[in-house]
């Protein structure tokens, strides 16, 4: 019987669930075990790892045998003893506005809601008079903000697109948001399963989701990732996809107030040393700069909305 750890978000066990069925239809037996994890308590919390931190601890105690992850949620590095064992297919890496037609369509003001900083890095380099508002919470909880006369009304959301597809949501008014700064999330649109280092019996079970080429991809974000020292302070996206003879790998940091960015843009066939190339052309680019400003800016506790008049203003 293998013990699949899963956060208990609705999100969360869709993917669990999903991962449980291609694991039956290997022939192995699955329990799910649902974990409450620090960001499901306190979604303010700042710290990266709040969506992983109890999973990881079930793993390290014998509690769970693999734990199933959002591979944009799990920091650049792991603890010890743990290991990165598999990666689905990408569904759709972008993120997408909801609630109007574009993004040029919105008022002048407009309230837009995440609370993700790189995504609201993106929005306000693409349009300045945009007022971003902390939404946290479930999917549902944050559409229920488009609705007219809703006490914290929201002009439009985003959100990611693979989200959307696991749940089954498909509002009729989705946009991808398109364009050089609205690079994604490292590893977003992809499951990735942890476990034990040296549990080789439940990593060759979890590989029964495996894509060779979707994993050397994320590999190569997660090499960004680390190489930039990206967390929650962090405005980083890093985006790989296969070419002929190898990998295009993009990379992008942000100013969380908009002002200013870096973007690289490389190919070349080992994924990791591919990510190390751009993490370091994007710091020489301005990247470090602008890394160290939102570090040094930004009160994490306060919704985003308050946090831009604090944010430093680097040069683009």
């Amino acid at each position: 019987m293998i013990r699949l750890g899963s956060r208990r978000s609705p999100l969360a066990l869709v993917q669990a669930r999903t991962v449980a069925a291609a694991l039956r239809g290997a022939g192995h037996g699955v329990e799910i075990v649902e974990v409450v994890t620090t960001g499901d308590r306190d979604r303010a919390a700042p710290d990266k790892a709040k969506w992983v931190t109890e999973l990881e601890r079930g793993l390290v105690a014998g509690e769970i045998d693999l734990a199933v992850h959002s591979a944009k949620d799990v920091p650049g590095e792991l603890p010890d003893g743990l290991e990165l064992v598999a990666a689905s297919v990408r569904e759709d890496p972008r993120d997408v506005l909801i609630g109007a037609p574009s993004l040029d369509a919105l008022p002048e003001g407009a309230r837009v809601g995440t609370a993700s900083l790189r995504r609201a890095a993106q929005l306000l380099g693409s349009r300045r008079d945009l007022t971003i508002v902390a939404a946290r919470g479930n999917v549902d909880t944050r559409l229920a903000r488009l609705q007219p006369g809703h006490d914290e009304h929201l002009d439009a959301i985003v959100l990611a697109a693979a989200g959307l597809e696991r749940l089954g949501r498909t509002p009729a008014d989705v946009v991808p948001l398109e364009g050089p700064v609205f690079v994604a999330a490292p590893g977003q649109g992809t499951l990735t399963i942890e476990g034990r280092a040296g549990d080789e019996a439940s990593a060759a079970a979890a590989r029964v989701i495996h894509d060779a080429s979707n994993w050397a991809c994320l590999r190569a974000e997660r090499a960004v990732a680390r190489a930039l020292g990206a967390d929650c302070t962090s405005a980083v996206g890093a985006h790989c996809r296969p070419v002929e003879g190898g990998f295009s790998l993009t990379g992008y940091v942000g100013a969380p107030d908009g002002s200013g960015w870096a973007l690289d843009a490389r190919e070349g066939d080992d994924p990791e040393a591919l990510g190390a190339l751009v993490a370091e052309r994007l710091l020489r680019a301005g990247g470090a700069e602008l890394l160290a400003a939102a570090r040094e800016g930004i009160d994490q506790s306060a919704p985003i909305a308050e946090q831009q008049d604090h944010a430093e203003d680097p040069t683009s």
